[in-house]
């Protein structure tokens, strides 16, 4: 009897350590909106952290760290249950700073601004920045944007990162699916995404209006949010050799 108890011990102590070991595995998180990342998202980035108070850096790469959009994201942030950061990229280095794995490795979220995203992705890769991002989501750290905010995530999508005319480029492939933001206002993005879908030049993947976001755990798309009724989010893929462009329901309005 007192050999059987010791056993039941053992197990119940094993199957304990596993559960710990097993819920101590971070959830990789990315929250993508289709147009700029308002107050009410980044209220709802603080609650994906699941902390009291949580770190939150906003690099703005693919706006040139334009000081206009800074100073906006310090007024944004003002009143909220949050610390709020700045990581620059185009700044000159000095012995004091902190490298890009020290600042960005310690924060609980990082939001990306909108701009040009293949300027921000190449800057990222010159940099070592994509790698850095790479080790911040694998460690549970949540990364969220809008327009090239967003569209760096992906496997790839449309862009107007070049003159003249919409194309395609490559993101950083955290997700593999592609992505088409301001899905509703900019609708010249439409076609070519359609196109490039059905083509097989992008992987099949999520068209997002200005006010819609989507939410991703472990590579999984999650659920569609919004600000509104109005605005929505899309799951275009190929079909029996057709495309087929797939409304999402919006579970939740974020205020």
């Amino acid at each position: 009897m007192k050999k059987l108890f010791i056993l039941v011990l053992l197990c119940a102590s094993f199957f304990n350590d596993y559960a710990q070991e097993k819920s101590a595995i971070p959830v990789r998180t990315i929250l993508a909106t289709g147009g700029n990342f308002s107050i009410p998202y980044i209220k709802y980035i603080i609650k994906l952290t699941g902390k009291k108070n949580p770190k939150i850096c906003f690099m703005g790469t693919a706006g040139g760290d334009n000081i206009t959009k800074i100073i906006a994201w310090y007024d944004s942030c003002r009143n909220l249950p949050m610390r709020p950061y700045v990581q620059k990229v185009f700044l000159n280095s000095s012995p004091d700073q902190e490298t890009f794995d020290q600042k960005l490795l310690r924060m609980d979220a990082i939001i990306m601004g909108g701009g040009n995203t293949m300027d921000m992705i190449a800057i990222w890769k010159a940099q070592g920045i994509d790698t850095v991002l790479l080790k911040a989501y694998k460690k549970g750290i949540v990364l969220a944007g809008g327009s090239a905010g967003s569209l760096c995530w992906f496997q790839g999508g449309t862009t107007d990162s070049r003159p003249v005319k919409l194309s395609l480029c490559s993101g950083l492939g955290f997700l593999p699916y592609s992505h088409s933001p301001h899905w509703r206002h900019e609708q010249l993005r439409r076609p070519l995404y359609r196109d490039a879908i059905l083509t097989g030049k992008l992987n099949a993947g999520y068209a997002v209006e200005d006010a819609a976001a989507v939410l991703f755990q472990n590579e999984k798309y999650v659920k569609s949010v919004s600000l509104d009724t109005l605005n929505h989010t899309y799951f275009l893929s190929v079909v029996n050799g057709k495309l087929n462009e797939k409304l999402l329901p919006v579970t939740e309005i974020i205020k």
